[in-house]
């Protein structure tokens, strides 16, 4: 499975999200093994940019430990509006 989560930011709030995300993402990476993307829109629309994180590959629980690492980083500070998580997987053709 793979996560895909995307969110609002302010301008103003960018660089203090990116400084809280990073970090947070090099975390996961060390403690469960998935290197996870940091994505934006190309656009901004009235002050706000959306934002996207991918973890692709994840373990069983990761989403459990994902949850517990933005509330320890403080993410959610500099968002505007719920994080919204996708899940999709690989399609295996039939045989």
């Amino acid at each position: 499975m793979d996560l895909y989560i995307y969110y609002k930011v302010k301008d103003s709030d960018a660089v203090s999200l990116l400084a809280a995300v990073v970090p947070m993402q090099t975390a996961l990476a060390q403690h469960h093994g998935v290197t996870g993307l940091l994505k934006r829109r190309p656009d901004t629309r009235e002050d706000v940019q959306t934002w996207m994180e991918v973890y692709p590959s994840v373990p069983e629980g990761f989403a459990a430990a994902l949850h517990d690492a933005v509330a320890e980083a403080g993410v959610d500070q500099f968002t505007t509006g719920l994080r919204h998580t996708e899940i999709f997987m690989d399609v295996v053709p039939c045989a």
